[in-house]
């Protein structure tokens, strides 16, 4: 099969690599769509994130939707021919986390693109059963593989709590805080209010369903007058977050979900005298039976997140185009063009 791989810092080659045997509970899928993350990028801008760095060649993408064309030995969950969507997670099933139901949290956990698993860059993949979960026809194939980036906005509104009559601020409208507002509206907010710099961004976090947004060049959310009850910081940027934390009301509720720097400046006095809830998320768990009925129903629409296609020959552009083009949100690589 065809993959693109990731040889170094700005090195990607198209290569030939063994299709994938599927182990005894695995199912071999083909690729039809992989959305493109910020860390698929800061792979191949830098080769590290954190601890995890890239010593070997590793392809990349964990936003994935196939088709299953082979089962292994004992899997009986899915016939050749079902649509899937892959979950890129897949945990060790037997450790304290695991059996806490907090399998995301798992220490021997194996990630797609995650070094040195690799990721979904190339025609199949194979992934246990379980992780390979069947969607309907009326999901695209790009929405399969957007179900993942979803499951990141579900697994962040029910960190925060966020129910029917919420008030809901989300800073950063790229993909995740985009898709994140729509799913507060989904769990019933009221009002959802997103906040970024970029004037396209913004105006389509209304078009998706935000009840308003904030151009934060021009004022933070307290001097806009928003008082969430809920805050998902979606940025990654220190600033903005310390910012955003400002303006949440009492006995509210934060959910740290950008990945900016490593270190954030909490307003102490507020988050002390105001009682705030504040916590951080690790990707998600049990989620993808709601994202895949969100998507389904037309209550989430992630084929609107989609602003750019390429070729599996084409992964480097993909993996860039937000540098040459302002108004991307998401770029898909199709492996099968």
């Amino acid at each position: 099969m065809r993959a693109s791989v990731l040889r170094g810092v700005r090195d990607i080659a198209l290569e030939e690599r063994p299709v994938p045997e599927p182990g005894p509970h695995e199912v071999l899928v083909q690729v039809t769509s992989v959305g493109t993350c910020g860390s698929d990028a800061h792979y191949y801008e830098h080769g590290r994130i954190g601890s995890f760095v890239v010593e070997q060649p590793l392809i990349l993408g964990h936003e994935a939707g196939g088709v299953v064309v082979a089962c292994g030995a004992e899997a009986t969950r899915h016939a050749p021919g079902q649509r899937v969507a892959v979950e890129p997670g897949v945990p060790c099933f037997g450790c304290p986390q695991c059996r806490g139901g907090r399998y995301n949290l798992c220490p021997d956990m194996r990630f797609f693109a995650t070094p040195p698993i690799d990721g979904a860059f190339c025609e199949y993949v194979a992934v246990h059963e379980e992780f390979a979960h069947p969607v309907p026809e009326t999901v695209s194939d790009d929405a399969a593989g957007l179900l993942e980036p979803l499951s990141v906005g579900v697994w962040a509104c029910r960190k925060g709590r966020v129910a029917p009559g919420s008030r809901v601020l989300i800073t950063g409208a790229g993909p995740i805080g985009l898709v994140a507002a729509q799913a507060a509206r989904a769990f019933g907010a009221t009002d959802v209010v997103v906040t970024d710099v970029n004037a396209s961004r913004l105006a389509l976090a209304r078009e998706l369903g935000a009840t308003g947004t904030i151009d934060v060049r021009q004022a933070s959310p307290a001097e806009s007058g928003c008082a969430p009850d809920v805050l998902l910081e979606c940025s990654g940027v220190p600033a903005a977050a310390a910012e955003a934390i400002r303006a949440v009301t009492r006995a509210g509720r934060v959910v740290l979900v950008g990945m900016g720097g490593d270190e954030l400046t909490l307003p102490l006095s507020h988050v002390q005298n105001f009682e705030i809830e504040l916590t951080g998320t690790f990707r998600y768990a049990n989620t993808w039976p709601t994202a895949i009925a969100l998507a389904a129903t037309g209550a989430v629409d992630l084929d609107r997140l989609v602003t750019h296609r390429f070729g599996l020959a084409e992964v480097e552009q993909a993996l860039t185009v937000s540098a040459r083009d302002e108004t991307a949100v998401k770029a898909v690589v199709r492996p099968q063009e």
